[in-house]
């Protein structure tokens, strides 16, 4: 843990105080204790439209830690609970702008520039984001049945592509002999 000082209510020159043994003058001087482990938040399941017009629930993972106790106490209010907020907007942001299908199968590149992307906007309050992961991406059920007969129907259309080509060879055999 750092101390961040205040003065009469003025930032104490010389930045944070701690680990250890540090002073402070009763009634003049307030401080302000940061956590400098690092902290997870599960991002809620947010409700995302996607580029194709899907709606699909997905929850996150970040990993953060404050990386300079001073600018988390000055230059933001509640940088824990701004970093949480930013984390879900940026979600639904980055998940916004992809298909389903580019959800479903590229979730480490989704993670990747949502670190990013969170990494350089909580840089100047003093927290680093360590690591994102998406943790679930929920399809409603009607569009998982609607998938799935789709997925049956590509399957029968290649057996039958697959059989008329078996015929076709045989008639060639045929014809040929």
């Amino acid at each position: 843990e750092r101390a961040v000082i205040f003065r009469l209510g003025r930032l104490l020159s010389g930045g944070a105080r701690g680990p250890g043994v540090f002073f402070i003058i009763p009634c003049v001087d307030i401080y302000e204790k940061i956590d400098m482990r690092t902290q997870t938040f599960d991002v809620p399941p947010q409700e995302i439209l996607t580029k194709d017009s899907v709606t699909v629930f997905v929850n996150a993972i970040m990993y953060y830690k404050v990386k300079d106790a001073t600018s988390a106490v000055a230059n933001v209010d509640d940088y824990g609970g701004s970093a949480r907020l930013l984390a879900a907007t940026t979600l639904r942001n980055v998940l916004g702008t992809r298909n389903l299908g580019d959800i479903l199968s590229e979730r480490e590149s989704i993670a990747q520039e949502m670190q990013a992307t969170l990494d350089e906007a909580t840089e100047p309050w003093g927290v680093q984001v360590e690591r994102v992961e998406v943790k679930d991406v929920r399809v409603p059920e009607q569009l998982q049945r609607a998938m799935a007969a789709e997925a049956e129907a590509a399957r029968e259309a290649r057996a039958k592509v697959i059989a008329a080509e078996g015929e076709h060879k045989a008639s060639r055999a045929l014809r040929h002999a």
